[in-house]
């Protein structure tokens, strides 16, 4: 927890204070508006989803009690006729004639069938007597028993069930195609063998008009099975067709089962669509309200900080960068008696302090560095006259000539590319050369090397067309080269390679130097890599490796500071220098935008 806590606060310590408030700001108001605002919307949401839940009971709990109330009202009918003597014996009794059992049906259903309540559509009583002639309300048992709602009854052990099921296949011309029957065995006196049923149709219209009255905006099934019995949706109550079907898509958010005489019916709820946002629309202004004070007052106080912190710090850090680029000025307007404001005033007591300590040591800096550049340029005068270009060529001529007089065309070669060497290296009316006469002083360089290491040395040159009027500095090419000969094939005795390319790539031009010879440590590399990075006259004058550092350096002058350099090496295997230079610090012109006094100083 302390390193976290840690790591924290060095993170705040390198914001800036402006970035500082809008964290601030973020984390302790609109992060906790945010959480705030998130936790009241679920507690709505939640809310109004047990409200939902409790509506969508209240359905099924009304739905049940007008399917039970109704059912309880026919069964009420059927057992009436159940537990009647006289409408037994009638459908037990064997008649002679069919005028017989029509003069006892007649006197029948006078006694007993103006009792049957509004909700029922029709009764049928049914009865193993072949004397009974199918009509009206009477049927033989033989004649129906092959129906769906006489055939469950027979199959099942129940005495009493109810049966939804449709007729219009049958009967196409039905009024009413779907049916919904209470069914029950006329057994209660069992000295009776003959097998009787009563059938009670009730009024299924009746019954869909009062469920889809209910005043329910949330839509409902009644189903048995998947078979959507009622409905108080649209589409769903036609009684010329077939029952509609489950499709499995539907958005159920409550379910409730219960059983009827056997059979078991499910209610099933829809869900309904979610009013969070309504209640969010309904009092839009309100929330608005509140957001605008949550949110513009804290605004309106980091700005009134912020004019108060963060102005004055800038401004106090406009005038330390100020001191970095050698120029002293005092703050003028320095406001407030605060940290800040002390912090201005002491700021303009260093100004003032400061330019009396220049005052007192500018002249004898000054005149210490006249004495250090009288030093350097008799340095420089003394090293140029130790050498007399003129004589030099002329003896290395005469040794070419002598030599192709004596047929030792070889050893001609071998002054030649000297001299080619030479001249270059004495050579510095100027500081900076195409990329072509580059490469050609390193060809001579190398050739000449090939005579010293014999088959131990190959090498490979590659320059792009168009690098070749590019102006770098003198023998920086040639330095990274001779590091190769020198500490990487003179250093390994078997064959090696060198290989220098110069290309240009989306806007750069490379320099790639790369040898197979001796390589160099990962310790040693790090170093080296160090060195190009940091490459000035301080680090020039104290590296052993002079000339390496040197190209380096000049290399990073002549760019604008914008080279970057690369090394890569391994122990017995070879090394890799990069060296990437942007194209549009380069100039094709003889003299480019290197400075010579630049140049010679580097030297």
């Amino acid at each position: 927890m302390k390193k976290l806590w840690r790591m924290l606060e060095g993170k705040m310590n390198d914001y800036s204070i402006r970035k500082k408030l809008a964290v601030f700001y973020v984390c302790c108001v609109l992060l906790p508006l945010f959480v705030t605002d998130s936790v009241i919307l679920v507690m709505l949401y939640r809310t109004e989803m047990a409200e939902k839940s409790r509506e969508m009971q209240n359905i099924a709990d009304a739905v049940e009690m007008e399917l039970t109330y109704s059912f309880k009202e026919a069964v009420k009918v059927v057992n009436s006729f159940y537990l009647n003597r006289s409408v037994n014996e009638f459908l037990e009794q064997e008649y002679d004639a069919p005028l017989d059992f029509y003069t006892a049906a007649t006197e029948i259903s006078e006694r007993n069938f103006y009792e049957v309540g509004t909700g029922v559509s029709g009764i049928v009583l049914c009865a193993d007597n072949d004397t009974i002639v199918n009509g009206g309300h009477y049927y033989r048992l033989s004649s129906v028993q092959d129906e769906e709602w006489c055939r469950k009854l027979l199959d099942s052990n129940h005495d009493v069930a109810v049966q939804f099921y449709y007729v219009g296949e049958k009967n196409p011309a039905a009024a009413i195609s779907r049916k919904i029957s209470v069914v029950r065995r006329l057994n209660y006196y069992g000295e009776q063998k003959k097998e009787k049923i009563i059938r009670l149709d009730l009024d299924y219209s009746a019954m869909a008009i009062r469920l889809s009255g209910m005043q329910y905006n949330i839509p409902f099934y009644v189903c048995s099975g998947d078979r959507i019995i009622f409905s108080n949706a649209a589409g769903y109550s036609s009684t010329k067709k077939n029952f509609n079907c489950l499709t499995g898509k539907e958005k159920i958010g409550y379910c409730r089962d219960f059983d009827i005489y056997g059979e078991p019916i499910t209610i099933l709820v829809m869900k309904p669509e979610s009013n969070v946002f309504g209640i969010i629309r309904q009092h839009l202004f309100l929330i608005l309200l509140m957001l605008a004070v949550d949110i513009c007052l804290p605004c309106v106080m980091a700005v009134i900080f912020n004019r108060s912190i963060v102005s004055r710090l800038e401004l106090l850090n406009k005038a330390f960068d100020a001191v970095e680029a050698e120029s002293l000025k005092e703050i003028e307007d320095v406001k407030g008696r605060d940290e800040i404001g002390n912090l201005m005033q002491n700021y303009n007591r260093m100004v003032e302090r400061s330019r009396e300590l220049i005052r007192a040591v500018y002249k004898d800096k000054m005149e210490k560095q006249k004495m250090d550049i009288a030093r350097q340029n008799a340095e420089l005068l003394a090293l140029h006259s130790q050498i007399d270009p003129h004589f030099l060529f002329n003896v290395l001529e005469g040794i070419r000539m002598h030599s192709i007089i004596k047929g030792e065309e070889e050893t001609a070669a071998m002054v030649e590319k000297l001299a080619v060497l030479e001249r270059q290296n004495v050579d510095w009316k100027r500081d900076m050369i195409r990329v072509e006469e580059e490469i050609t002083f390193v060809e001579a360089y190398l050739e000449l090397q090939k005579y010293r290491f014999g088959e131990r040395l190959s090498y490979r040159i590659k320059a792009e067309e168009e690098c070749s009027d590019y102006m770098i500095p003198k023998l920086t090419l040639a330095t990274f080269v001779e590091n190769a000969c020198i500490h990487g094939i003179g250093k390994k005795a078997v064959p090696c390679w060198i290989y220098v390319r110069v290309y240009q790539k989306e806007g750069w031009m490379y320099l790639e130097i790369e040898d197979t010879g001796a390589g160099m440590t990962e310790e040693k590399a790090e170093e080296l890599r160090e060195n190009m990075r940091i490459n000035n006259i301080d680090e020039l004058m104290n590296n052993e490796r002079v000339g390496f550092t040197n190209a380096c350096l000049r290399l990073t002058m002549a760019s604008g500071g914008k080279a970057e350099f690369e090394l890569e090496s391994e122990l017995n295997i070879g090394t890799f220098v990069v060296v990437k230079t942007p194209v549009d610090s380069l100039s094709t012109d003889e003299e480019g935008d290197y400075n010579e006094d630049q140049g010679n100083a580097c030297r």
